[in-house]
């Protein structure tokens, strides 16, 4: 009789925990969204990263207006003045100019003067006065001046605006990684709380039929009903945390300036931890941390510490004498195709402060910008290299943590299958079937919170990395 009472015992737990362990070993993810495909959404469509492109429209705005200066420019300078009729004066004064690169202006004018009462230098012929020179910036603007200096600047923008892009980018890319490894997170931990309040419901159905063949005491069933309880309270928690973390993910999912809310069937990449590193290029035969100058924020440093240099170089060619010279020929209209040497106007214009003192102290300033710029250039190199170095520590230590989680969650899965078996010959109970499978439990929530360390680690280094392409 008692051999087969036990023989019923172990036929009855050995189906259910049959069906319970083995559904959870299935592959329960039909239709996923996977991570390089997520990622290659949020870099095609996300308007965060639509607005960090913006940078490189402004700077090449910006760069457009400094080359503005060099526009060609006519000007007209007309006044007339008559009173009870009598015409005081008509003086016209046109000009068309064409500034170039080296401190070099071109102008070419013409004037009319009429009238019965204007200064007599402003007198012309009849057909009026045309004139054609030059002006030449001798000292100050020769070889760099405020109209040089801005186009320069704004070339360096459009490359330090590239540089800011991509770190703007990354930041996105690195926020919208989290809110994917959270939602898998979540989503594993729901599915494996589903999973063992199947199990406990499906022993608690069991420990009723025990009972009612006589073969387990009643509060057996207390013990099975209380691991129930407790299972659907984590059910509801983990879907609560699935449901929040399915929806920030959401915020990241656009397609076509239109925003797209996950939906409830769509489950998580379950391959990631083979592909992850694949797909941040955070490999490490991948990263050389002794190679950074193609980092964005050493560029970004680096283009900053150019526009100072030619902040410096303007600063430095303001102690220079102000010497502007100017040579125009002037002639009628008419005679304009005969050349006459002693028809000109000559100006000369010469200025220099005695201390020089706001000239040299600017320079001072601009000098020492540069100097600390380069302290700090100095300084986030190391700090990227060490980063890098440490990013790389963590994720080979995450490795191993991973290696002994697998296989603690192994033996307690052994010692789990190991009291049912026991129990099924009247040698255990269900309490220390619940204390197995509640640390088994345990295990896996461990488990999966080292992989999901293990996946924003790499996301870190992706960020330190800074490469979105």
């Amino acid at each position: 009789m008692e051999k087969r009472k036990n023989k019923i015992r172990y036929v009855v737990f050995s189906f259910l925990f049959f069906l319970g362990f083995h559904s959870y070993s299935q592959d329960f993810n039909k239709e996923e969204l996977s991570y390089s495909e997520f990622l290659g959404y949020v870099k095609k469509y996300h308007p965060l990263v639509k607005q960090a492109n913006l940078e490189v429209s402004n700077a090449q705005a910006k760069l457009m207006v400094a080359r503005g200066g060099f526009d060609p420019k006519i000007e007209v300078d007309y006044n007339k003045k008559e009173f009870k009729g009598t015409e005081y004066y008509s003086l016209l004064n046109s000009s068309f100019k064409i500034p170039t690169w080296y401190g070099i202006e071109v102008k070419a004018g013409f004037d009319d003067t009429d009238g019965q009462y204007y200064n007599p230098q402003n007198r012309t012929p009849d057909a009026g006065l045309t004139s054609l020179g030059i002006s030449v910036a001798l000292g100050q603007g020769m070889f760099i001046n405020q109209r040089m200096a801005d186009v320069r600047e704004g070339k360096l923008q459009i490359k330090l605006s590239d540089a800011e892009r991509k770190l703007k980018a990354i930041a996105v890319l690195y926020k919208a990684s989290e809110a994917y490894f959270e939602w898998r997170k979540s989503f594993n931990e729901a599915e494996l709380y589903k999973n063992y309040l199947g199990f406990a419901s499906t022993r608690f159905e069991g420990v009723k039929k025990l009972i009612e063949l006589g073969d387990s005491p009643a509060i057996d069933s207390v013990e099975a009903k209380i691991t129930v309880r407790n299972r659907q309270l984590n059910v509801e928690n983990g879907n609560l945390k699935l449901a929040k973390a399915r929806l920030n993910l959401s915020n990241y999912l656009w397609i076509e300036n239109v925003p797209v809310e996950l939906e409830d069937h769509v489950k998580p990449e379950q391959n990631l931890i083979e592909t992850v590193e694949e797909t941040l290029k955070t490999d490490a035969m991948m990263v050389n941390v002794e190679t950074l100058e193609s980092h964005p924020k050493i560029q970004a440093l680096e283009t900053k510490l150019s526009i100072l240099e030619i902040n410096r170089k303007l600063k430095a060619n303001s102690l220079l004498p102000k010497v502007n010279v100017g040579y125009n020929y002037i002639s009628e209209p008419v005679y304009f195709d005969s050349f006459n040497a002693d028809d000109y106007k000559f100006n000369i214009d010469f200025s220099i402060p005695i201390f020089l003192r706001k000239e040299r102290g600017s320079l001072k300033l601009a000098k020492l910008k540069i100097q600390d710029l380069k302290f700090d250039i100095d300084q986030q190199r190391l700090e990227l290299k060490n980063k890098i170095k440490a990013q790389q520590t963590e994720i080979t230590s995450l490795k191993k943590q991973k290696e002994v989680i697998d296989s603690l969650v192994k033996d307690y899965l052994t010692m789990l299958n190991s009291e049912e078996k026991l129990f099924s010959f009247g040698e255990s109970s269900i309490f220390l079937i619940n204390s197995r499978e509640n640390n088994l439990v345990s295990a896996k929530l461990s488990q999966i919170g080292i992989e999901n360390q293990f996946y924003i680690s790499n996301a870190e280094l992706y960020k330190i990395l800074a490469n979105p392409d």
